[in-house]
């Protein structure tokens, strides 16, 4: 897969569009708004060039992206704002350059977004870059899907069982770790022919509607499942959409979600190694029959799990 770059010299005569992201709440996250059309010079400081790079190269709504960024002078420290999300960086010293994980949610528009970055450099000077990168809208199927009627149409007493899993993960969610403990390829869970795909507009029992926000694998009950990346055991139990349900914490804001298991092999708070069973798969909880939902989420947003599993990282 290509990495689109940019190389950019400090020239007091290039300007750029920008115009703060507006705030966009249709559930739990932030959509910004386009760069507008009106000319700003950016603030440079630094004497030499900067680099900007990102994979995938054609960054479209709903999906992770990976940037990497040479400062024009050495650096000790490098953050960066995107979409209003903060972006957590951290140092690849085999090629000098600073790398990190962001996404688009899916609610974000067609559009020019200014990637904001402040570094320290070892002399102790703050400087400070930005770069327009413009996102493009993916196209997502549409399904219908039918499933026991108790999902759709839930009795009180399963209401209250909702709502209290609602909270539970409210507050998991809500937990933002600043240190990276993932490291290195994030691996698929499980070697299976993938049944679901990431941003399918899903309508259960002519009813319901919903956007299938994962991955599904289709392997049978009992099949172990492996952590994608090591990471810390947010949530391990039950719950009622979901099934029987891993979270694993990655740091910077990344978690991975393992749902519909018809065992659970972790507990929370431990800590777990990529490649390392959590559980086995099952149909618990809103499944049609025996499959994998993997799910990302960073920030408060889902991404797409298989561009996930398709960046190159250190």
């Amino acid at each position: 897969m290509e990495i689109a770059h940019l190389h950019i010299g400090n020239s007091r005569r290039r300007k750029l569009c920008w115009l703060t992201a507006a705030l966009f709440l249709p559930t739990v996250f932030l959509a910004a708004q386009p760069v507008s059309s009106v000319p700003r010079r950016t603030k440079v400081t630094a004497t030499k060039s900067w680099s900007v790079r990102w994979q995938p190269n054609r960054v479209v709504n709903g999906a992770p992206v990976l940037f990497r960024v040479t400062a024009p002078a050495p650096i000790e420290s490098l953050s960066g704002k995107w979409l209003e999300h903060d972006v957590f960086f951290d140092l690849d010293t085999a090629k000098t350059t600073w790398y990190g994980i962001a996404g688009t949610s899916l609610q974000t528009r067609p559009g020019s977004y200014l990637l904001k970055l402040q570094a320290s450099t070892i002399s102790g000077k703050e400087i400070t870059f930005e770069r327009t990168i413009t996102i493009h809208a993916a196209k997502y199927p549409r399904t219908v899907i039918q499933v026991a009627k108790q999902y759709t149409e839930p009795s009180p007493e399963q209401l209250q069982k909702v709502s209290q899993d609602s909270s539970l993960k409210k507050e998991a969610f809500q937990h933002v770790n600043p240190e990276r403990e993932w490291s290195g390829k994030f691996r698929p869970p499980v070697e299976a022919t993938v049944s679901g795909v990431f941003g399918t507009q899903r309508t259960f029992n002519g009813k319901v509607q919903s956007i299938h926000q994962g991955l599904d694998y289709a392997v049978p009950s009992g099949t172990p499942i492996a952590a994608v990346n090591s990471g810390t055991v947010l949530l391990a139990r039950p719950l009622y959409f979901e099934g029987n349900c891993v979270v694993l914490d990655h740091g910077q804001g990344l978690l991975t979600i393992y749902m519909h298991l018809s065992e659970i092999k972790v507990k929370e708070g431990e800590k777990i190694l990529r490649g390392e069973e959590i559980g086995l798969s099952g149909g618990s909880g809103r499944a049609t029959g025996p499959h994998l939902h993997l799910a990302v989420r960073w920030e408060g947003i889902y991404l797409n799990p298989a561009t996930l599993l398709s960046l190159k990282v250190p």
